[in-house]
């Protein structure tokens, strides 16, 4: 009976893991991006289309199954109650998924429990949970794959996991396929269900993307290249990698082209992985997929100018086991080893995490909501079209039809910036006409101001400084001290 008491003890540290990061929901801290994903449910569960702008086709969200789960969360709690079961069941699943990722590399049950919270609580784990991106789903599959496929050798595992894998994200194929590689090099044999399972999981999603939208690719991946591709020299790429390598290889963020703390970081986690896996034990095979895979996904998105936060959490977290393993597993001296952990480290980034929670929450949800709020009420006509950057809180608060400069939520952008990257903005107005523009920028300063000022007046200034202020003074000292968001104008057409 004992016994059986004590293997519950990993499941009881998922559920004070769990408990312990809803804290966090309080923060309101939540992606932008995850509001298109949420935008995109809601015109299905409206609409009945995949899109964003009503009946137009559209893959404005890079994640199909995520689109599913949050259609269906709308559907049982309601447009109104959605977003916190939402976010619940995010933590949950990923805190599963390190369950399953602890089953597979310490045989210690209090190791386990320990590992588990310790994971949970990393920043990038606390904003794969409470952020709203699907990056909850996904570590769930990819660590139930890797303890159901190849660990207990469940061939449904292998075929049916893998499509799901690919249909939450298709750049996991870069998973998938160092699984695949390792497992060949390490067990010298093909398990021909993950080749199935694989292949089948590319077709239907190539599939599904050319029978509905017409497209190969997600028009989110085709968007941001077009958007954001710079011809650099070899010289330059390499330099654009190095200011870049610092602060999205790490945890932590810091001003400037140097974060030493992410070079002592990536030398610590290489020094834990080979201590590893020079002990030759069988979870070696799974401690060489994640660290390849971690470098990999990280050296190929940045290598590739992806510079959005959530492309790298599960990279961090990963690359980050072998320091917790290392530590946990102390023969001597492991109370001290933890301490000193806990104090340079886990607490140091918990603290981290929490401030830049508040006070980027206070710049999402307290700040950028409200221009959304304010444009529902200041108009009626849904059907009226806003012209801006980002697509996330404003178009969702507000329920007008949206062009984004990106050309995420709407193609039409894509081609006039083809046709001419330099002036596709003001040939995107002069064309579509929207009535709203949202810009950082004042535009009557611009060099299209002639243009503007002729067709356009300013309805309202939003600005940063007037969303500082909170009757909870320590509250104030961090939206003072870590003052998040951009100040917009809003413009409304004339004629």
């Amino acid at each position: 009976m004992a016994e059986i008491e004590n293997h519950r003890i990993p499941v009881y540290a998922v559920l004070v893991t769990i408990l312990f990061k809803l804290l966090f929901l309080l923060t309101h801290y939540i992606q932008e991006d995850a509001f298109i994903t949420w935008r995109v449910a809601q015109n299905l569960l409206d609409y009945g289309v995949i899109g964003f702008n009503g009946a137009e086709k559209i893959s404005a969200s890079t994640t199909h199954l995520y689109v599913f789960v949050s259609y269906f969360f709308n559907l049982i709690f309601g447009k109104e109650n959605f977003i916190e079961p939402l976010l619940i069941f995010n933590s949950i699943l990923f805190t599963i998924g390190s369950l399953f990722l602890s089953n597979l590399l310490l045989k210690n049950i209090w190791h386990k429990a320990l590992f588990i919270f310790l994971i949970g609580i990393l920043p990038p784990a606390i904003k794969i949970s409470i952020l709203g991106m699907e990056y909850g789903i996904l570590f769930f599959l990819e660590m139930m794959l890797l303890f159901y496929g190849f660990n207990k050798g469940k061939k449904w595992a292998l075929i049916i996991l893998p499509p799901l894998i690919l249909f939450t994200r298709i750049d996991t194929i870069i998973f998938l396929g160092v699984v695949f590689i390792v497992d060949i090099l390490w067990n010298k044999k093909i398990r021909w269900s993950y080749i199935f399972g694989g292949i089948f999981g590319v077709g239907a999603v190539l599939a599904f993307n050319w029978f509905y939208f017409g497209e190969v690719i997600n028009n989110t991946i085709a968007a941001k290249k077009l958007a954001y591709d710079k011809s650099f020299t070899l010289e330059q790429n390499l330099k654009y990698f190095i200011q870049n390598f610092g602060n999205f290889w790490g945890m932590l963020k810091l001003p400037g082209n140097f974060n030493p703390l992410t070079v002592i970081l990536l030398i610590f986690e290489w020094l834990c992985f080979i201590y590893l896996i020079r002990q030759k034990q069988k979870r070696n095979f799974f401690l060489w997929i994640i660290f390849i895979f971690g470098w990999v996904k990280q050296l190929v998105f940045l290598s590739q100018k992806s510079l959005f936060d959530w492309y790298y959490w599960v990279p961090q977290i990963l690359l980050f086991v072998p320091v917790l393993l290392f530590v946990l597993e102390q023969k001597e001296k492991r109370n001290l080893w933890l301490f000193l952990l806990l104090l340079f480290y886990i607490i140091p980034m918990l603290a981290f995490q929490t401030v830049h929670s508040i006070a980027t929450g206070n710049g999402e949800w307290n700040y950028r909501r409200t221009i959304g709020l304010f444009l529902n009420s200041y108009e009626k006509d849904k059907d009226q079209w806003i012209f801006l950057e980002p697509a996330g809180y404003v178009p969702y608060f507000s329920g007008l039809k949206t062009i984004d400069e990106v050309g995420l939520v709407d193609e039409k952008v894509q081609d006039e910036i083809r046709k001419d990257k330099k002036n596709f903005w003001i040939n995107t107005v002069k064309k579509r006409r929207p009535k709203y523009l949202l810009s950082y920028n004042d535009l009557f300063t611009s060099e299209n101001a002639e243009f503007i000022k002729l067709h356009y007046k300013l309805v309202k200034e939003f600005r940063v400084k007037d969303h500082l202020k909170s009757s909870n003074k320590i509250l104030e000292k961090i939206y003072i001290l870590k003052p998040s968001g951009s100040d917009y104008n809003l413009y409304e057409r004339i004629d």
